[in-house]
C-alpha cells in the first residue's frame, strides 16, 4: 500500500533512511512517527551484513523500524545507485551514519545530490564526526559512554566505571539528528534551500553530560561516582523502606523542612550537620543512613502517600513489568498496539511528546526487507517490465 502517514504532522516529506543498526534509524522513527514517509533502504538480503537489531522479527528492530516502509538496493551496482538518486530526487530528506568517506566514494554526499535537489536536507550520523582525527573510527555506544565522561560519573564509588543501562549516546545522537532535521527544514522555509547537517555519539554524549559539563569547565571540578545519591542535592537518591526501594528529591530549603516533619526529625532542620545544603553535604553519610532507619519504620506506600501529600518528590523503582502497572503510565496512553501481517499483534511504546491536533500514532509495523520495493519504484514511474528486469540483473 502507499504511504500511511502516522500523523499529519509532517505527512509532506519524504525521508530516505540509508542508516543501519540504531542511531540512524532512530531518527528515522521519530520523523515517521510524526507522518513523514520514511523509506528504509536496505541493501538485498543475500548481501546483508549484521545491520538489523536482534533479526528482523525481534522486538528491537520491531520498535525502532515502524512507520516505515523499506526497499531493497545494491548500491555495489551502478544501476542501484542510479535507482537511488532519483528516489532522493524525490525527497527531502536523507539520513545516513556510513563511515564518513563511503558516501564520497559512492558520489551522494550532499553536494553531488544538492545540485539536482537544492532542497534536499542531508544528516549525517558518526561515532566520532565527519573530520577530525577520529573520524575514521569505527563508534559504538558504549565507546562513547566512556569517551563522552557518562562512565566516570555512574555507578557506586570506588567500583570502577559503569555504562548506562540503555544505548543513551545512540538515542540521543538519533534524537538530536531528526532535531536538526526539523531546524533545516523550518529554516527552508524561508531560505528555499537544504543543507547538510552532522551529529556524532560523541557530541550527544559531551552535550548530554549537561551541568556535568559545567563543574568542569566553569568551576574547575571534576564530577565523580556519586552512586544512587545525587552529587549536589542532598538529600536525593535511593532509600530503603521496610519492604523495599524508594526514590526521594530533596531540593529546596522549604521542601528539606516539610521532609523532616513528614520523617518524625524535626530536630533535624536546627542540627548543625544538615540544617544547610552544605552541611548537608558534608555529612551525607550520616543523614543518609538515619533517613533510611526511619524509612524501615513503614513501607514505600505508606512514604510515598505521605511524602507526595507534602509535595516532597519520591516514587518506586519499577522492573519494566510494574512500570506498565503504574496508574499514570496507563493513563498517558503511552502503549499503542500495531498488528503485523507476519507477527500478529504487537504493543508499541510510542512518542512521549502529545500534540493536540495532530498526534503522533502506530498505524503500520516494521516492514520486512524490500517488502515496498516494487512499490516504490513504480511511485518513480519505473514500469513493472523495468523491475523485473533490475531483480534479474540484482539491482535490488
Amino acid at each position: 500500500m502507499p504511504h500511511v502517514p502516522a500523523s499529519t504532522a509532517l505527512q509532506r516529506f519524504r525521508v530516505i533512511d540509508l542508516t543501519q543498526v540504531r542511531a540512524g534509524p532512530t531518527a528515522c522513527r521519530q520523523l515517521a512517527d510524526w507522518g513523514a514517509d520514511v523509506i528504509q533502504v536496505q541493501m538485498p538480503e543475500h548481501m546483508r551484513g549484521d545491520d538489523t537489531l536482534g533479526g528482523q522479527d525481534g522486538s528491537d528492530y520491531q520498535y525502532t523500524h515502524r512507520n516505515k516502509r523499506s526497499i531493497t538496493l545494491n548500491l555495489k551496482e551502478a544501476e542501484g545507485i542510479r535507482v537511488l538518486k532519483r528516489l532522493i530526487a524525490t525527497a527531502d530528506v536523507v539520513v545516513e551514519n556510513f563511515r564518513p568517506d563511503v558516501k564520497y566514494r559512492l558520489g551522494i554526499d550532499y553536494d553531488s545530490l544538492a545540485k539536482d535537489n537544492p532542497g534536499l536536507v542531508y544528516a549525517s550520523i558518526s561515532g566520532f564526526g565527519q573530520t577530525g582525527p577520529y573520524a575514521a573510527r569505527p563508534g559504538f555506544d558504549q565507546i562513547a559512554q566512556g569517551m563522552g565522561g557518562l562512565m566516570s560519573v555512574t555507578g557506586m564509588p570506588g567500583d570502577g566505571p559503569m555504562r548506562v543501562g540503555i544505548p543513551i549516546a545512540d538515542l540521543c545522537a538519533g534524537i538530536f539528528a531528526a532535531q536538526g532535521i526539523l531546524v533545516a527544514l523550518l529554516e527552508r522555509e524561508q531560505s528555499g534551500k537544504g543543507q547538510w547537517l552532522h551529529t556524532s555519539l560523541l557530541e550527544a554524549m559531551v552535550y548530554m553530560m549537561d551541568f556535568q559539563t559545567s563543574r568542569w569547565l566553569i568551576d574547575g571540578e571534576i564530577p565523580q561516582q556519586a552512586g544512587n545519591f545525587h552529587p549536589t542535592s542532598i538529600p536525593t537518591g535511593v532509600y530503603k523502606a521496610r519492604d523495599g526501594y524508594m526514590n526521594i528529591a530533596v531540593f529546596g530549603s522549604k521542601i528539606w523542612e516539610r521532609f523532616c516533619h513528614i520523617l518524625g526529625a524535626p530536630e533535624w532542620i536546627e542540627d548543625p550537620r544538615y540544617h544547610d545544603k552544605a552541611a548537608r553535604s558534608v555529612n551525607r553519610d550520616s543523614l543518609n543512613a538515619e533517613i533510611n532507619r526511619r524509612l524501615a519504620e513503614q513501607d514505600c506506600s505508606h512514604w510515598i502517600e505521605r511524602l507526595n501529600e507534602g509535595g516532597v518528590a519520591c516514587g518506586l523503582i519499577n522492573d519494566m513489568r510494574d512500570v506498565f502497572k503504574e496508574p499514570q503510565v496507563q493513563h498517558l496512553d503511552m502503549v499503542k498496539t500495531v498488528v503485523s501481517n507476519r507477527l500478529g499483534e504487537q504493543r508499541l511504546v510510542g512518542q512521549p511528546v502529545q500534540l493536540a491536533r495532530t498526534p503522533s500514532d502506530i498505524v503500520r509495523a516494521a516492514p520486512r526487507r524490500g517488502e515496498h520495493t516494487e512499490e516504490v519504484l513504480g511511485e518513480l514511474g519505473i514500469t513493472s517490465a523495468q523491475v523485473a528486469d533490475m531483480k534479474s540483473a540484482g539491482v535490488f
